[in-house]
């Protein structure tokens, strides 16, 4: 049981949760940038281009003259076409995700800023000889003068 109890605790861990929610988000957003990309983006392109769908551009690797409807059907061909389609996906995919990333970075600093508290001064002047000195010294290390006893909170 040592292995079960062992895979319970790194399944529950926060980042790993995190990370099955990031990639089943990121699969869902990868079927809306597909459908963006395939039925909103290309079409007008397409038709800019002489009403051409980038799905059936391809490169015969054979003579297609020669064969058959059935045999064109599963002939080898270069989709270069399909190809263009995928690498579109994958900019607008990557172009979302770098920009989710500088707000995300955006926001951190902000938080960065907020938690960088002035910091309570450790070292004070000694009114003699003008040295620093420990906040909490009653006596000079430089001129030995005794000094008055401030009350820190």
């Amino acid at each position: 049981m040592g292995i079960m109890k062992e895979f319970k605790t790194f399944a529950m861990r926060g980042n790993v949760v995190d990370l099955a929610v990031g990639v089943i988000i990121g699969g869902a957003f990868g079927k809306i940038v597909t459908s963006l990309v395939n039925d909103i983006i290309m079409p007008p392109i397409g038709k800019l281009l002489g009403d051409v769908s980038f799905e059936e551009l391809t490169i015969p690797l054979v003579d297609m003259s020669k064969l058959t409807e059935e045999e064109q059907a599963v002939a080898p061909v270069i989709r270069y076409g399909q190809f263009i389609n995928v690498v579109l996906d994958f900019l607008i995919v990557a172009f979302c995700i770098f920009l989710l990333v500088k707000v995300i970075n955006r926001l951190k600093h902000k938080e960065e800023k907020k938690e960088e508290a002035p910091k309570a001064p450790t070292e004070k002047e000694c009114p003699y000889c003008l040295s620093q000195i420990p906040i909490h010294a009653t006596r000079c290390k430089n001129c030995t003068s005794h000094l008055v006893k401030v009350e820190h909170s």
